[in-house]
């Protein structure tokens, strides 16, 4: 296996991203129009990740409606919305994506000890059945592409048919957004730094030796 393939699936801070975000002074009209429905971080600048797509207009133009529909309006609560995303972040060892959506775990109502917890997969103590449920939807969408009966079942107990087709949605969004994150190295936020991706067990658990929570 050649050194590059070794390599975490995501870039370091040392090595710098593939895409740099694009500064907000290189801005031309029609980005300033594709970034202003974006809401601001505290420090007034625009997520990296959106300043990075945005360097494919036309692409960018599709993908924020579908991912807003997903984050803001979809009919998934918002703890069970995390809960995916978390692990899905986590499978995919999307550093960037971990540390932007802890916040909204903890929004939601996900505590801090189950935000660590969600490393440790849906067979670690201390999960409610329906928590376990979703994180093993996670990781069987990963690592199989499909839910099994068994949790097809287990979640059609407690989802609708617009839930259950929302679910495979979501995860499959945020493994498409791991993939671009990772391979561009999106580099974090300031004031992001403190939050540390952990190492999964289960369907991530093959992942690379070495990985943090940076981008």
């Amino acid at each position: 296996m050649t050194d590059e393939h070794r390599r975490p699936p995501h870039l370091t801070a040392a090595t710098g991203p593939r895409l740099a975000p694009l500064p907000e002074d290189s801005w031309d009209p029609s980005t300033r129009e594709l970034l202003a429905p974006i809401p601001r971080d505290p420090d007034g600048g625009v997520a990296n990740v959106f300043t990075t797509l945005v360097r494919h207009p036309g692409l960018f133009r599709h993908f924020l409606p579908f991912g807003s529909h997903l984050l803001r309006d979809g009919r998934l609560p918002d703890r069970t919305r995390e809960l995916l995303i978390l692990r899905t972040a986590c499978n995919t060892r999307a550093g960037y994506e971990w540390v932007r959506h802890v916040p909204l775990a903890r929004a939601a109502g996900v505590t801090d000890e189950e935000i660590q917890r969600v490393g440790a997969g849906p067979d670690a103590q201390g999960w409610a059945a329906a928590d376990a449920d979703l994180l093993r939807a996670a990781d069987e969408l990963h690592r199989d592409a499909r839910l099994s009966a068994a949790t097809w079942s287990a979640l059609a107990a407690s989802h609708d048919e617009a839930q259950l087709i929302e679910i495979t949605m979501l995860v499959g969004q945020y493994h498409m957004v791991a993939f671009f994150l990772n391979s561009a190295g999106t580099p974090l936020e300031p004031g992001y730094e403190a939050e540390t991706l952990p190492a999964p067990t289960g369907a991530g658990a093959d992942a690379m030796e070495g990985d943090r929570g940076d981008a």
